[in-house]
């Protein structure tokens, strides 16, 4: 067999003989016009050979003993042909038309799972018992075990290299646990046979993930635990607890996505102890996403119903899990409907900076539009001494309209442990309005230990920003408007220097002030 590098085609291609061979002169005879005729045929060839052979070996599920008939497991055949591709030298496992009935695939390195439109991979009930058992790990206090647990997954990888999930088919979770099952005295991560999440991939390196649909993603369509260098790419989902999680992880870009989750955050950073230490999820940029809280379902049949329930999510959030911290991230050009917005988390000891977020419209927001928080619960080892800090956020270009009255713009830091150095700029938030005049003197408190959601503290002091504990905030071109009077101030300012406030028109009513500073 002749083997070819693409180094030596190229070589081959620039060689000043080459080039002058395929140029014909008149000059020549026909013994030396069929020799180069003959050369030219044999890099032809060897230029073939070549390409065919970097182009990866497509390896046919079916060919594998899949049937695809969603009735009969199809994971030990799709498995068969990732363990031959991965004997091989690497590939692509293709998915043809059909549904797969599945427990664990277990991806590898250099496979590419595709799945082919038309396919679908749907996760077998826990009854069939075909889910890979639970991990054993130490030191589940620290974190919940959906962050825990990777082998009682529907596709997952560990310690992989170069994993791909791609195509135009879909993922059905439909026999996954939603619940978190170490609350209900079960097995951390569930029962053996019981499968949790529908993409896991932990500290797996050069990852795509593209084109598919995930359906009922069960505990979390995608997490990723300790990953780098990865692109999460127009994918969809649609589920009733997380959409993406992004635990512990660097350089990943998320572009272009649809993320409907009514009962649960969309796509969430976080920086868990899953790895037995804290690490920062850091250098993320997502961009061109859409992230909806409708009715679950809906958004994939195209009824787009908007939830009823109190509580709607569908979020981007930094946290909750919040060990070692996120660090330069940035967020641009997404759209929210039927959401509670943005919120950003930093309660267990780590560290958050430089955040940016930029170009985002909101639409029909549940309870605070922009929620930005340090705190003390410190889920993690006691011997640790660390205290949580937060600097360096900017946010611009903000339009929400239709936003609960409950709370604004909230941002509190700690007593003595002030957030340092936030910009809020070119903000337009519309407010549903009708908070009393009393509240402006009710004692707001952050969360501090507790969990970190301010539904639970009800309605700030101030119907358009409320910050506490803060040294450095700067507010420049901000509009609130309410649909109905509130009495509130519109801005409140509680143990906060070196603050900046400017060009700020409000809905201020009559014997209210636009920004109190206690």
């Amino acid at each position: 067999m002749i083997f070819i590098t693409h180094h030596q085609i190229l070589s081959l291609s620039l060689h000043p003989k080459v080039h002058q061979d395929f140029q014909v002169q008149k000059y020549k005879t026909n013994d030396q016009k069929k020799a180069m005729k003959k050369r030219i045929s044999t890099l032809l060839c060897l230029l073939a050979l070549a390409m065919s052979s970097m182009q990866a070996k497509d390896y046919n599920v079916k060919d594998f003993g899949a049937i695809g008939n969603g009735k009969v497991l199809d994971h030990h055949a799709i498995n068969t042909a990732i363990d031959s591709c991965v004997a091989h030298g690497g590939g692509r496992v293709v998915l043809p038309a059909g549904t797969y009935l599945c427990g664990s695939i277990r991806m590898k390195n250099h496979v590419e799972l595709h799945l082919m439109a038309g396919s679908k991979i749907l996760a077998a009930p826990a009854s069939m018992k075909a889910y890979d058992e639970a991990e054993v790990f130490e030191g589940t206090a620290y974190q919940d075990g959906g962050h825990t647990y990777f082998k009682n997954s529907l596709i997952y990888a560990i310690g992989a290299n170069d994993v791909s999930i791609t195509g135009r088919g879909m993922i059905d979770g439909e026999g996954l646990t939603r619940r978190d099952t170490e609350k209900g005295g079960n097995l951390q991560g569930g029962n053996i046979g019981t499968g949790d999440k529908a993409i896991a991939l932990k500290q797996c390196r050069n990852i795509l993930i593209r084109d598919v649909t995930i359906y009922r993603g069960g505990h979390f369509g995608i997490i990723l635990t300790g990953c780098e260098l990865g692109t999460v790419d127009n994918v969809i989902i649609d589920t009733n607890r997380d959409g993406f999680d992004i635990d512990c992880c660097k350089y990943l870009t998320i572009s272009n996505c649809k993320i409907n989750t009514p009962h649960d955050d969309a796509l969430v950073l976080k920086s868990s102890y899953a790895l037995k230490k804290p690490v920062l999820t850091e250098h993320i940029a997502i961009t061109n996403c859409v992230i909806t809280g409708y009715k679950f379902g809906t958004f994939l049949d195209g009824t787009y119903i908007p939830e009823k329930v109190n509580w709607v999510c569908g979020r981007f959030k930094l946290g909750t899990e919040s060990n070692g911290g996120y660090r330069n991230i940035s967020l641009s050009n997404c759209t929210f409907m039927y959401s509670s917005g943005l919120a950003f988390e930093e309660v267990d000891q780590g560290l958050m900076e430089n955040i940016v977020v930029n170009n985002i419209t909101m639409n029909h927001v549940h309870h605070y539009p922009i929620y930005i928080t340090t705190g003390c619960r410190n889920r993690g080892p006691k011997e640790r001494t660390t205290v949580s800090t937060g600097r360096d956020i900017m946010i611009s270009n903000v339009i929400a309209n239709d936003v609960d009255s409950l709370a604004g713009i909230i941002v509190t830091g700690m007593p003595g442990l002030p957030l340092r150095n936030i910009s809020l700029s070119n903000i337009r938030l519309q407010y549903r309005g009708g908070g009393k005049a009393e509240l402006a003197k009710k004692e707001y408190r952050e969360q501090g230990t507790n969990y970190p959601e301010p539904r639970f503290a009800k309605e700030t002091p101030a119907f358009g920003l409320y910050a506490r504990h803060v040294d450095g905030i700067e507010v420049d071109n901000v509009s609130f408007t309410t649909m109905k009077p509130d009495y509130r101030p519109a801005i409140m300012l509680d143990d906060v220097k070196n603050e900046r406030i400017t060009n700020i028109k409000a809905d201020v009513q009559k014997g209210s002030k636009l920004v109190i500073k206690k």
